[in-house]
């Protein structure tokens, strides 16, 4: 796989560029891609879904470990078997958006996602949080992201997930990426772990 294709130029305008950086990633070992229907891959086949096309990009092995429709503490109530039987060296978090459909309690999901990235960092899992922006027109990012990123000191994506959805040729519907907007996801993901020095 020719990983040339991320060019230099472009690592200056990737949303992880400042802040935490990652460790070295081991091919050897596991990553584990956690969330909802954004990570399972909801509107286009499994190997579209972004775990799969991350894992032709970058040789990781990447487990997809999304649930359609699940709510975040439904995610934390599953997260730790999940880590204690594949023991990831990355935990690829992009949780939250089913929250706020029925707009529940976005402080409860906050510290759902909190609690999901202490169960990894106990364990000496690396964490790359990704943002789900508001569910309105302008895509608005929601301030909780940044604020459990900072407390947790993690590294953030901010924008990737509005970014996708903003253009209607990457998305099956309007909280759905399609094939193209999966790998266009899967991307940018590769690109982001490249200039947190993960590689």
């Amino acid at each position: 796989m020719n990983k040339l294709f991320v060019l230099p130029l472009l690592y200056s305008l990737f949303a992880c560029s400042e802040g935490p950086k990652l460790d070295k990633l081991n091919l050897s070992s596991p990553t584990l891609a956690f969330g909802d229907s954004l990570t399972f891959g909801y509107g286009a086949p499994t190997e579209h879904s972004y775990p799969a096309v991350l894992s032709e990009l970058s040789d990781l092995t990447v487990i997809n470990a999304g649930i359609n429709g699940e709510l975040s503490r439904e995610g934390l109530m599953r997260l730790e078997a999940l880590l204690d039987l594949h023991q990831p060296q990355l935990l690829l978090l992009c949780h939250g958006a089913n929250d706020m459909l029925p707009k529940r309690d976005l402080t409860k999901m906050a510290g759902n996602l909190e609690a999901m990235i202490k169960l990894a960092q106990e364990r000496d899992i690396q964490v790359l949080l990704i943002a789900v922006p508001q569910t309105n027109l302008l895509l608005t990012p929601l301030k909780q992201y940044q604020q459990v990123a900072t407390k947790m000191n993690v590294p953030l994506d901010n924008d990737l997930i509005s970014d996708i959805l903003s253009q209607p040729a990457l998305h099956s519907d309007i909280i759905h990426p399609n094939a193209a907007g999966y790998q266009k996801m899967a991307e940018k993901i590769y690109q982001n772990l490249i200039s947190l020095e993960a590689f």
